[in-house]
């Protein structure tokens, strides 16, 4: 009998690929994808370990799912991704209805994993034992003496994996829009983050093998793709023996080109910049490609130097802010998103302030806002103390959501009037006679499905003028031109 796998991802864009990626090795592998959890005999559930408030999401889920498991005798669950990376076997010590814990680099193994599970004799599974724990108190309480057999663990990091020759499966798709991973890992050891230790080295892929996943997106009808990286700007630029290289190494501006020249009917995006590496030759071919969005997120942290130096970012603000400027020189029109993190280690309220200072110069469309939170096995757990109180990381991250609020419909109070080419997703979620879709800033736009003044009525997948006529700090309102 196949298995049924039912896949639930958490976190981000490089996540929800790599579940594409997972989707496809087990089609591959004779395993039948469930698009509903009732029925299915393995749960995978992708994570993200980037904040614990993510892990802690994923341990609720599990535990949630024990219900489940009590009315489905057979069913099994598996944690992926970066949280499984982070926590290894500890996992499955600590929630103990969890069979499989794979990482990153491992999903090729994951049908014999799986197998293991089911069959502990082929010999991949093996028991769990206490001494898999780690040594602090507070989970060695919690490891069971005794664990049955049919456990699988595998969590080894590679240096070459890409998954560079596996063709995703598009879980989910709306059929329009598609994200290509194009490299893995990141080596850039920013002291908040885990990233590193979750995911590898930086490698890239081969620029053929995205080039070619791109022109079969577009020929299969996609009219967007969104170029994935930790640090989209280091491609290329970091030697890799990965097998599926094929001795072509090009910088990502070039990359960047040669998938925008596919077809100028398909829209490129990319994330995420690292500030410390955008060019302005990276500027020069998004501005001679219309079909390149006029979006750039660009992680920011902090406004303070001395908090960016603390955090290990390897720019200032000067730094960032002559990247802003050059990004409004050659490209206008474009939007700019950020990261911010609130209340890291030994923050001031003069460093707290110089963000909100950088908040209202800069003047971001869309903002991604957190409260610090200590990750084990980073720089910061090792060597800077979480010193901020709870309540004081909140207050100053409010300040932060609330100023980008006011920023960011200050922004969209000026859109009014304008005209967009916007690429039609689908129907608005708070009415069926509405569409929504996106411009080339990244912006939705609200509006009604057929014209007032007559004429052909939107579809999915294809682009047309929409005016701004209202919006919200989130949204715009319009109606087809």
């Amino acid at each position: 009998m196949s298995e049924k796998i039912y896949i639930e991802t958490y976190g981000c864009q490089m996540n929800f690929a790599d579940s594409e990626v997972v989707a496809s090795i087990l089609e591959k592998a004779g395993y039948q994808l469930c698009s509903e959890i009732e029925g299915c005999d393995f749960v995978l559930i992708n994570t993200c370990a980037i904040r614990d408030n993510a892990e802690q999401r994923v341990r609720h889920r599990v535990r949630e799912l024990r219900a489940l498991q009590g009315r489905h005798k057979r069913l099994r669950i598996g944690i992926l991704g970066c949280m499984a990376e982070r926590l290894q076997s500890r996992l499955m010590a600590e929630e103990d209805n969890v069979s499989l814990v794979c990482g990153p680099d491992a999903y090729r193994r994951l049908p014999e994993l799986i197998m293991a599970v089911r069959n502990p004799s082929v010999g991949t599974g093996r028991a769990l034992s206490a001494s898999d724990a780690p040594s602090t108190a507070d989970t060695a309480r919690r490891v069971p003496t005794e664990v049955s057999a049919g456990l699988a663990v595998a969590t080894d990091l590679s240096t070459t994996e890409t998954y560079a020759d596996i063709e995703p499966v598009r879980l989910a798709s709306n059929g329009i829009s598609a994200y290509i991973s194009i490299m893995r890992g990141c080596q850039n050891y920013c002291a908040y983050c885990v990233v590193p230790y979750t995911r590898g080295r930086e490698r890239s892929r081969d620029p053929q093998t995205i080039v070619d996943e791109a022109r079969s997106l577009f020929d299969r009808g996609y009219r967007e793709v969104t170029l994935l990286g930790q640090n989209v700007n280091s491609y290329g630029l970091t030697p890799n023996p990965s097998p599926d290289r094929r001795g072509e190494q090009i910088p990502f501006p070039e990359l960047m080109a040669r998938v925008a020249e596919i077809d100028p009917r398909l829209r490129v995006r990319f994330a995420t910049s690292h500030p410390k590496d955008l060019s302005d030759e990276l500027l020069q071919v998004m501005a001679a490609h219309e079909n390149i969005c006029r979006c750039i997120h660009l992680p920011v942290q902090s406004g303070s130097n001395r908090m960016l130096k603390l955090m290990n970012r390897k720019y200032t603000v000067e730094w960032y802010l002559d990247r802003v400027e050059a990004i409004r020189r050659y490209l206008p029109d474009c939007s700019i998103t950020t990261d911010v993190i609130a209340g890291f280690s030994t923050e001031t309220l003069e460093d707290h302030q110089a963000t909100l200072d950088l908040f209202r110069r800069v003047r971001y469309d869309y903002a991604y806002m957190f409260k610090y939170s200590l990750r084990e096995g980073t720089y910061a757990w090792k060597h800077l103390a979480d010193d901020i109180p709870e309540e004081e990381k909140t207050r100053r991250l409010n300040e932060i959501i609330a100023l980008q609020g006011q920023i960011a419909l200050e922004n969209n109070r000026q859109e009014v009037g304008r005209e967009y080419e916007v690429l039609v997703e689908g129907e608005s979620h708070r009415s069926k006679e509405q569409f929504f879709g996106r411009n080339s800033q990244n912006k939705v736009l609200v509006f009604d499905r057929i014209p007032s003044a007559g004429g052909p009525a939107a579809e999915p997948g294809t682009y047309r003028r929409v005016r701004v006529t209202d919006c919200t700090a989130a949204t715009l309102l319009g109606c087809l031109v």
